[in-house]
């Protein structure tokens, strides 16, 4: 199997509120909420870089696809990371979130490793990490 991942779906308990600060709050595009017509339907679409998207679906919709009960969130599941140019670019980043509405987890800081980052999560908990790694500049990635 290619190792190759082009949806990361983020599963929600209020599609509306979630749509709101993903749109409105962090401003990503999106069609909003389509699929409204079908029961477990109900979906967002945010296009993120060339061949990957993030999907915000249900929690009641992911349960009812699978077959697997709804289980208790857990924030330490995953973290997504969200990488940029400087440690400006983070706090940047970081005062957006706030702004939209995100619980602040970890102030943006110098890391252990040297870098710098921040994390904070959206309304149904999921932590994103935004982060400077000054390697990653050197290697010509961000």
């Amino acid at each position: 199997m290619k190792p190759q991942i082009t949806v990361i779906t983020l599963g929600v308990d209020d599609l509306e509120a979630s749509l709101h600060f993903y749109r409105d709050g962090l401003g990503f595009a999106t069609e909003g909420i389509i699929g409204k017509e079908f029961e477990y339907g109900a979906v967002v679409f945010i296009q993120l870089q060339a061949g990957l998207r993030l999907a915000l679906w249900p929690r009641k919709s992911i349960a009812h696809d699978t077959g697997i009960e709804v289980q208790t969130a857990s924030a330490t599941e995953m973290t997504l990371g969200h990488n940029v140019a400087s440690k400006a670019e983070v706090d940047a980043v970081m005062a957006k979130a706030d702004s939209a509405g995100a619980r602040i987890v970890k102030p943006a800081h110098d890391t252990f490793w040297g870098g710098y980052s921040g994390y904070f999560q959206d309304p149904d908990g999921h932590l994103w990490e935004v982060v400077w790694n000054p390697a990653w500049e050197q290697d010509g990635e961000q």
